[in-house]
């Protein structure tokens, strides 16, 4: 027996989602095959440009279920702490000494950490991430 709910969808867009879930069903993914069958039909929808309510749905569920897989098994390590200050000088464009200069932090810190011999410490993140304008969250991956 069919039960109504809030979440239900109108007829125009129940069809679309069942036909979407007639094709690919939502389960869980177990292959890179898997995974690569979901990206395709991803893709297609998001190339469709504006979807309608669900399709919206359907799109959000797979989304879902391939973050799942690919959080599981291809899993990306974060930035090492040298990595992401040369991205950060790179993408503002200034040197090691203006951001020395700018930020009060000492060069031979900066100097070491883009050597790979120093984490950031507590005091780097937070300068840095005032000065980038980027939560503390993002600096503090490898703490």
């Amino acid at each position: 027996m069919a039960t109504k709910t809030k979440f239900g969808l109108k007829r125009k867009e129940r069809d679309s989602y069942l036909e979407l879930v007639q094709a690919f069903p939502l389960a869980s993914i177990k292959s890179d095959e898997h995974l690569t069958e979901a990206q395709k039909v991803m893709d297609r929808l998001l190339a469709k440009g504006t979807l309608d309510d669900g399709e919206t749905m359907y799109l959000d569920a797979l989304s879902d279920l391939v973050a799942a897989y690919e959080d599981a098994h291809h899993g990306i390590e974060p930035a090492s702490d040298a990595d992401m200050l040369q991205h950060l000088l790179e993408a503002k464009g200034i040197t090691q000494a203006q951001l020395s200069k700018e930020t009060g932090l000492p060069k031979s810190s900066i100097s070491e950490v883009l050597a790979g011999k120093k984490p950031f410490s507590r005091q780097m993140i937070r300068k840095l991430a005032e000065y980038f304008h980027l939560d503390v969250t993002v600096l503090a991956a490898n703490l």
